[in-house]
């Protein structure tokens, strides 16, 4: 990780500073006045700068402030905290305008001034991920007609700031699709930034959108500027907007109408000058007709509508998709690229994938890391692949056809079909009731093998059930998260929906360390 900077005329500050960072295992570099940054950061090569930079504001040889703006032309993702005395508290809400990340207020508590510092450093990772993501690939992928109607879309409004509503699955590339609306705008030279409005509590997401002043609440100790405000001249991303609580609808319309809001607690309006892009997975027309959200919004997000397809619709993009995605994997975690043989790419064509182009993505990371061989068979494929395969072969078959071949009434009571659970192949002896001709739903055979694996340890005379598949359970999920971020515990955790906290704590209980 590159180092957290701090600059600072006081050595004792930098010296306290330096011992309790490094406590933390984060690396510093200490500057006493601006000039000696700028000269740094000219001399640093493109990984040579700074995770996040920790600057006062009044130092001999130039301001914090001025440090900020010149910072922020050459690095405009850079986290900076500003410090300040109390007296200089104007100046430090005045920095927010220039793209400050936070103040941190002298005399300071230092275990909140590290906390504060590792905040900034997650927001740094998250950023450097996103524009990792952005700029060593392809924006998208897409050979299907569906998709080629989507990039003459985003084509037809490079040159357009009108507010678009984004549909379709979970994993099917809403973001992506919302990063290329801003990078192919006249705001592609502003921020994008994205909130998942489902994932944030909602006692927490007003804030997070807006901003609150110094004392609007419990723990409101300093002013912060909402996601509205660090969107600025760019681009704001709300995914999953139907699930936005129905009270901060109504704030959002009032932003979307007039272009104004006002911080919690604040009493002053602040002007948005943003471009909104909205996504959802959910129906609005029917959450509209529910109650569920508010018809005004609706229309004021459906300005323009793109549709995105499936991955089951897309089909003839999978083995195009497969590759590209292999080849990115292999350059991450520098290894050589794994081919995939055509016996696997067609197994993985008609695998249903409900969590679209996400969860072929993540199988791939999972192929370049589990994969044995550096050909990749059918066999090699991750186990959801090969149970729903199994389904597949078994379940087009009538009941009452399967009833007669194994000599049966035609009663679905007891049909052996085979299901995977983890590395052992078990027999599934009771299947939700089926009427005659209707098959085995291949995305629910995880949920049957949980239910046989229950019925079995339930009918031992275990009482520790509940323990050992929850044990189990989180330990599948975790894994399948880190194997999917490249070992990256907090881009793990957001994934999940977790905390940081929660998921080391969860891996040192389960002995997956």
């Amino acid at each position: 990780m590159k180092p957290i900077w701090i600059v600072d005329d006081d050595q004792s500050i930098r010296f306290v500073l330096e011992k309790a960072l490094l406590r933390e295992n984060l690396p510093t570099r200490s500057f006493t006045n601006p000039r000696e940054v700028l000269q740094a950061l000219d001399a640093a090569d493109e990984d040579g700068g700074p995770q996040v930079l920790v600057s006062d504001i009044r130092m001999p040889g130039g301001s914090g402030l001025d440090l900020l703006t010149k910072v922020k032309e050459q690095l405009p993702g850079l986290p900076v905290i500003i410090m300040t005395a109390f007296s200089d508290l104007d100046s430090a809400v005045s920095a927010f305008q220039s793209g400050a990340f936070e103040y941190l207020p002298k005399p300071f508590d230092l275990p909140k001034a590290v906390e504060l510092i590792r905040r900034a450093v997650e927001e740094s990772q998250r950023e450097e991920v996103a524009e990792e993501r952005m700029t060593a690939a392809p924006e998208m992928l897409g050979q299907a007609p569906a998709m080629q109607d989507v990039f003459r879309a985003i084509g037809r409004l490079s040159q357009s700031n009108v507010t678009v509503l984004i549909t379709g699955e979970s994993g099917s590339g809403k973001e992506l699709v919302a990063r290329a609306l801003h990078k192919h705008s006249p705001r592609a030279s502003g921020p994008f930034v994205a909130i998942n409005t489902a994932a944030i509590p909602k006692d927490l997401l007003e804030s997070e959108l807006f901003g609150h002043e110094r004392g609007a609440f419990t723990g409101a100790q300093t002013m912060r500027r909402g996601r509205f405000e660090q969107a600025e001249g760019g681009t704001l991303f709300l995914d999953e907007i139907g699930d936005m609580p129905f009270d901060l609808q109504t704030r959002l319309l009032r932003v979307l109408s007039d272009g104004h809001f006002y911080r919690v607690g604040g009493h002053s309006a602040v002007k948005a000058n943003v471009r909104v892009i909205a996504a959802t997975h959910q129906d609005l027309e029917q959450r509209v007709k529910e109650g569920g959200f508010r018809e005004d919004l609706f229309h004021r997000l459906n300005v323009i509508r793109l549709r995105l397809p499936r991955l089951t619709d897309r089909r003839e993009d999978i083995p195009m998709l497969t590759r590209h995605f292999l080849q990115q994997s292999a350059k991450q975690l520098g290894v050589e690229p794994k081919r995939i043989s055509d016996a696997a790419v067609a197994q993985l064509g008609a695998f249903n994938f409900p969590g679209n182009v996400r969860q072929l993505e993540n199988i791939c990371h999972w192929l370049t890391v589990m994969a044995p061989a550096q050909v990749i068979e059918a066999k090699d494929l991750p186990p959801e692949v090969l149970a729903a395969s199994a389904f597949a072969a078994a379940a087009p078959m009538p009941v009452a056809a399967m009833a007669e071949a194994a000599g049966m009434d035609d009663t679905p009571a007891a049909l052996p079909l085979p299901v995977l659970q983890g590395d052992q192949p078990i027999r599934l002896n009771e299947l939700a009731p089926l009427a005659n001709g209707v098959s085995v739903r291949t995305e629910e055979a995880w949920e049957h093998g949980l239910e046989v694996e229950a019925q079995e340890l339930l009918a031992s005379g275990r009482h520790d059930v509940w323990d050992e598949l929850t044990r189990r359970f989180e330990s599948k999920l975790i894994l399948t998260a880190l194997a999917s971020t490249r070992g990256r515990r907090i881009e793990a955790a957001q994934k999940l929906g977790i905390g940081r906290n929660t998921i080391t704590r969860k891996i040192q209980e389960l002995g997956l360390e």
